[in-house]
């Protein structure tokens, strides 16, 4: 069964959904890609206290790694890709030709920018860490103005916890 909550960002309110308390979704307001929202389930501000608890660390600066269970469903490609994401650490970019060439399909840039852009827990997966390949900004499902913003917070320049 699925539930969610709404919960404030410096980057606007985020909807966390569950699946049988998993956590599988997290999604921006006006987000490419976001599902109906009839498909959240019931609002249950009790079942999220851990995930809320290691989003504001990170928006606090304090936490560079979540470490939440998750529930993501897609192919298994999506899948494939969404692990590397995991793998970009904190302050760092990767293009998607990286990840391409990490997967082991150099030729598949765009359709790892396409599973990219269907991650459907944003910011604890990191889509917002992959860049085009001359390191300019490209797509974000949340808008690349908060790509941007994202990517300023982890480099330090941005504070994240002013912007609320």
């Amino acid at each position: 069964m699925k539930q969610h909550t709404v919960t404030p960002s410096p980057y606007g309110p985020l909807t966390l959904v569950a699946d049988d308390g998993v956590l599988c979704g997290l999604y921006m307001t006006e987000q490419r890609h976001r599902p109906p929202e009839e498909t959240f389930g019931p609002r249950d501000d009790t079942l999220f206290g851990e995930a809320e608890e290691q989003l504001e660390a990170y928006f606090a600066g304090e936490l560079k790694e979540f470490t939440l269970d998750l529930k993501l469903t897609g192919t298994p490609f999506q899948r494939s890709v969404w692990d590397q994401l995991n793998l970009i650490p904190y302050g760092e970019t990767r293009s998607y030709g990286d990840l391409a060439d990490a997967l082991g399909n150099p030729g598949a840039s765009r359709a790892v920018g396409l599973a990219n852009g269907k991650n459907p827990i944003g910011i604890i997966v990191p889509c917002h860490r992959v860049v085009g390949t001359s390191g300019g900004l490209t797509g974000y499902g949340g808008g690349l103005d908060r790509k941007q913003r994202l990517l300023a917070f982890e480099g330090g320049s941005e504070s994240a916890t002013t912007l609320f």
